[in-house]
């Protein structure tokens, strides 16, 4: 009985002991609660506030129902208080798509190891979409919030539903983006569109900002490191404009990106960010944007613009038939009347010749006799009973040159005399000059050639490139009148250069109209063709015909893909084009002693290194620019020297002496008065202009070198060209109906062309993006924009322009060479 209060109160303490030695057992999970039960606590547009560390972490989950025919996209904005990156909060979002993950503070990138940190970040999650087959569907965003801090991080947490996520044909849509705050929309083809264009628009040009489409397709590249990875995107300041098609999309829909730039240099802005800007926040790089995605042109009605385009080139054709037809008509009514003239019992025909009488020399001072002179018309006109040989002779060598005894013993002093006339400038062979000209022809076939071949390749890799990598800041079109063809992104602008090649082309049978003709009388031995008038040439009119024929090969390939580095493609063409009128211009009245065809082309070899020196280093080097006008000044001054004294003036070691003594003969005891007035007043101006050319290009070192070079060929050829016909008509010659209606039509379209061709709709002197704040609409026939009109006027003009020097001197062709003034 005495153990019984013992065991008593052993078994009061024993639920105590119990509790107290037993284990414990590890801390049970809360049960999981059903993600519905979840969603019903969290609402859309409310903001949610919390703190998140090592050891505590937040689930959020939000539902909604997605309609057929109905896109519903969710936006969910992060902001933290916190600066430190080396715990940032992390956001993860589970779709049924997949998963989205950033984290806040989120870092950006810049040049110079720049970086910028953005607190606030905003992203729209992938949509899902419901269709008919599969009913309505119920969609689950779920939200984890993280951070690895161990003190904990802040945050504020907003979910919403976006209500103009899909774009609407032809209905702007206003919004802002930031660098950390990327808009995406969606924009699905209506079944009667094929093609649109994107247009967006904005105030103001910085920041620089980035449109791209996406196919769709979960997750969408909408960061400034990850939106170039799909799809195709060009770089913003003010306008943005992207064709597109609908056969690229399988899905006919697609996505529009639109994402701000950290820094602003990829549009043109400072590389340079004063210290206490290091610190970019979203308020300062926001950008207000206007898209609007309208119908484009479809492919049934680009027929129309082409179609119009050739009826109008091929009515100059149908010109030069019905010219053809008229003259062959008017040439067998002179047969039959009689009246084309008598035979003077040799074969040639005996006609009245009117001779100026306005010349101050006589009709025939220092003139020698073609008889006595040229043995090649001895052939044709004194001894009738030979027979004429024609240009094509096997035997004729360019070798024969200068060989005949009287030629090389006076032609200093003719060439010398101080008025000289036709005769005495084209006593040579005919045969060995007509054959010495075709190398020009044949020639630039050649280079056109070997010139073309890489050319092709190289844009047709570009292109390549531009459409693979979706990069659309590669080429500088104007994106606003597009018209894509195949894997060609800018069709319009390549097909406005058929107006070269068809005029081009037609120049050809001009030309090869007028050598036939001339081919006929020489065999008919027709004084006329032999000792009359300009002596025919034809080479440089046809090298002139493939000149430009090329240059519309060459700047269709310039517009495959048009860029800072390949615009001198075509404009070395527009080089040769303008020497090669030059050149024709002074072997009118100079045929003895112009130019070879190799001269020529070297030189224009020598032109184009130098374009592409200046293209690729001209531009910020002071050193080329001091070298080059040397150069310029150099070559104008021997040029000069070589056309006053015809020729007869030799560089080598008494280079020096004899030009003293020229000083002294032509200045001193001339009282100042040059031997040659004319030739001197046309090379004064020449020199001014070109020293001029060179000192605006040493002080202004204009970037785009090519135009430079260009501008300095077309205003000596211009120069030349109107001396040319004031001399002419100084000396009494006149101007015929065909060349001055030819002038005029010229002139009225070179002043229309170049009108358009100062609109200037795109410009590779600029940044990509700056150069689309020039793009313009399409004004003619909703197809061809203000360069596709500069090509057609242009090409129009040009070939006026060798029709004027084809025809200008067509009066002259019943004047006798010995009264044929030379200037």
């Amino acid at each position: 009985m005495r153990d019984c209060p013992r065991l008593a109160l052993l078994c009061a303490l024993l639920p105590w002991l119990q509790h107290t030695a037993a284990p414990r057992r590890p801390a049970q999970p809360l049960p999981s609660r059903n993600p519905r039960d979840l969603a019903r606590g969290f609402d859309f547009d409310r903001v949610y506030s919390g703190v998140v560390s090592l050891t505590k972490e937040n689930t959020y989950s939000f539902n909604y129902t997605s309609q057929p025919g109905q896109v519903n996209a969710v936006r969910v904005y992060v902001n933290s208080s916190s600066e430190n990156l080396d715990y940032p909060v992390l956001v993860m979002v589970h779709q049924q798509k997949g998963v989205l993950s950033w984290q806040v503070p989120l870092l950006f990138q810049g040049l110079y190891q720049r970086s910028y940190k953005y607190q606030e970040v905003s992203r729209t999650l992938c949509p899902s979409e419901a269709t008919n087959e599969t009913g309505p569907l119920e969609q689950l965003v779920i939200v984890d919030v993280t951070s690895m801090a161990p003190l904990g991080a802040q945050y504020k947490l907003l979910v919403t539903k976006i209500t103009h996520f899909q774009l609407q044909t032809n209905v702007a849509f206003h919004f802002t983006a930031s660098p950390s705050q990327p808009q995406y929309f969606l924009y699905k083809f209506p079944d009667d569109v094929d093609s649109v264009i994107i247009k967006v628009r904005s105030e103001m040009a910085y920041p620089c900002s980035v449109v791209s489409v996406q196919n769709i397709m979960c997750p969408v590249h909408d960061l400034d490191h990850n939106v170039e990875f799909n799809g195709v995107y060009q770089s913003m300041t003010k306008k943005a404009a992207i064709t597109l098609q609908k056969k690229d999309f399988p899905s006919e829909q697609f996505f529009v990106v639109f994402v701000i730039r950290p820094e602003d240099y990829t549009c043109g802005g400072s590389f340079f960010i004063q210290e206490k800007e290091n610190q970019t926040w979203n308020l300062h790089r926001t950008k207000n944007l206007k898209v609007t995605i309208v119908p484009s042109t479809k492919g049934s009605v680009d027929m129309k613009p082409i179609l119009i385009s050739l009826i109008i080139f091929l009515f100059f054709y149908f010109g030069f038939v019905l010219l053809i037809l008229v003259h062959c008509i008017r040439f067998k009514r002179k047969s039959i009347d009689g009246s084309f003239g008598s035979s003077d019992g040799s074969g040639n025909t005996a006609v009245s010749h009117p001779i100026a009488a306005g010349t101050p020399e006589g009709s025939n001072y220092g003139a020698i006799e073609e008889s006595s002179s040229s043995p090649g018309r001895q052939m044709s006109s004194s001894n009738g009973g030979q027979t004429f040989q024609s240009d094509t002779d096997s035997s004729v060598e360019e070798s024969d040159f200068d060989t005949l005894p009287d030629i090389e013993s006076d032609k200093n002093i003719i060439r010398t005399k101080v008025f000289l006339f036709l005769s005495d400038l084209s006593r040579k062979d005919q045969r060995i000059i007509s054959k010495k000209y075709k190398i020009y022809f044949w020639n630039i076939v050649t280079i056109s050639v070997f010139y073309a071949l890489p050319v092709i390749q190289l844009v047709i890799t570009y292109q390549k490139v531009a459409n693979v990598t979706g990069n659309q800041d590669i080429c500088y079109y104007n994106f606003l009148c597009a018209h894509p063809l195949g894997t060609l992104s800018a069709f319009n602008n390549i097909f406005s250069n058929l107006g070269y090649m068809l005029l081009g082309f037609l120049f050809l049978l001009i030309v090869l109209h007028r050598d036939i003709l001339h081919h006929r009388a020489l065999e008919a031995k027709d004084s006329f063709a032999m000792e009359y008038g300009i002596p025919k040439h034809f080479g440089v009119f046809y090298a002139m015909g493939i000149a430009l024929i090329m240059q519309g090969v060459f700047s269709a390939c310039y517009h495959v893909c048009p860029n800072y580095y390949n615009f001198q493609f075509d404009t070395s063409f527009m080089y040769m084009i303008a020497g090669l009128c030059m050149l024709k211009l002074y072997q009118s009245r100079h045929p003895d002693i112009n130019a070879s065809a190799y001269a020529a082309y070297a030189s224009f070899a020598v032109v184009i290194m130098l374009t592409v020196l200046g293209v690729v280093s001209g531009e910020h080097n002071m050193w080329f620019w001091v070298i080059f006008s040397a150069i310029h000044i150099l070559a104008t001054l021997a040029l000069s020297t070589q056309i006053y004294y015809m020729g007869r003036f030799k560089i080598d070691l008494g280079l020096f002496r004899r030009a003293l003594m020229v000083f002294y003969m032509d200045f001193a005891q001339q009282c100042g008065r040059p031997l040659y007035k004319d030739r001197m007043v046309l090379l004064i101006v020449g020199n001014l202009i070109n020293g001029s050319f060179a000192l605006c290009g040493l002080i202004f070192r204009p970037r785009d070198f090519a135009s430079y070079m260009l501008g300095i060929f077309i205003c000596n050829l211009l120069l030349y060209l109107t001396f040319y016909i004031i001399m002419k008509l100084r000396s009494s010659e006149k101007l015929l109906p065909t060349p001055l209606l030819c002038i005029v039509a010229t002139v009225v379209m070179w002043v229309a062309s170049l009108y358009f061709f100062f609109q200037n709709p795109s410009s590779w002197e600029d940044t990509p993006a700056e150069s689309r704040e020039r793009n313009r609409e399409c004004i003619l026939l909703d197809f061809f924009d203000d360069h596709d009109i500069w090509h057609f006027l242009s090409a129009t003009a040009l070939f006026f322009s060798f029709l004027v020097l084809l025809t200008l001197d067509d009066d002259l062709d019943v004047v006798h060479r010995n009264q044929i003034r030379v200037f």
